[in-house]
């Protein structure tokens, strides 16, 4: 598996998507930062792009990655190699590669302005965790459309369509439902919807670490009193970890039994 991984690396290294993602990254780092010369509101506003672009991204990527590496997949089928080695290694080899690329492209900008000695370190640490998790789930979404879906339209269409609804659908019919029902007690559900997104967990676990749930109203307020504390920040990352480990048993499950 790990020479699948470290092949499936380089390959996308060599790529100048890649390097347009990293570019990406630290050019919006550098340009928040000098506009705004501080770094909490530079992660603020990163915030917002990261949460939806790399989510984007992964879906993508992992989409194309698939269709593009058919050919050299069925070969690799053909050789005494377990399915699982093969799928895994290309997996991780892409997540890696991407996660590399936003780490890269935020984290200089912000050691160049004196992150270390930030008090709001651990508030970017959060934020980087979040991108690099967002990811691996949605790049292994992503190969589960693919591998269900031998058209490629059909295929990068449906992947689109999940982003869509994770990143925009889901939050529109979620308020929906609280104006509709806010009469009755909705603290429950609103806990257990954001649980089921992992962008929104992963946006409120940035909000509540920057002290500005405040700006959310009442319903920040119930975030802060589960997610604030301790317990509710590790049980997010256990959420986030459950996310990110479904997409994978999935795509391991398909591929056993898909038809090459």
């Amino acid at each position: 598996m790990l020479n699948i991984i470290r092949y499936t690396f380089y390959d996308l290294l060599r790529s100048r998507w890649s390097l347009f993602y990293m570019l990406f990254f630290l050019l919006t780092g550098f340009t928040l930062l000098f506009l705004s010369n501080d770094l909490g509101s530079a992660i603020i506003s990163l915030m917002n792009i990261l949460l939806i672009l790399a989510p984007l991204v992964g879906t993508i990527f992992g989409v194309i990655f698939y269709y593009n590496s058919a050919d050299f997949t069925e070969l690799l089928l053909a050789q005494p190699l377990k399915r699982s080695t093969i799928f895994l290694g290309q997996l991780y080899g892409l997540c890696i590669s991407l996660s590399l690329s936003l780490l890269l492209g935020l984290g200089i900008p912000f050691l160049i302005y004196g992150l270390l000695s930030s008090p709001v370190i651990f508030d970017f640490l959060i934020l980087l965790v979040d991108g690099v998790i967002l990811t691996f789930i949605f790049v292994g979404l992503a190969y589960i459309i693919a591998l269900k879906n031998d058209n490629k339209v059909k295929g990068f269409g449906y992947a689109l369509l999940m982003w869509l609804i994770f990143a925009v659908v889901y939050d529109g019919l979620l308020l929906i439902v609280l104006v509709q029902f806010q009469e009755y007690p909705l603290d429950t559900f609103s806990l257990a919807a954001t649980v089921f997104n992992p962008i929104d967990l992963s946006r409120i676990l940035i909000l509540l670490k920057l002290d500005i749930s405040a700006l959310l109203g009442y319903t920040g307020a119930l975030y802060q009193k589960f997610f604030g504390t301790l317990l509710g920040l590790v049980l997010s990352f256990v959420f986030l970890g459950v996310w990110t480990s479904i997409p994978t048993g999935l795509v391991l499950r398909i591929a056993r039994k898909k038809d090459f």
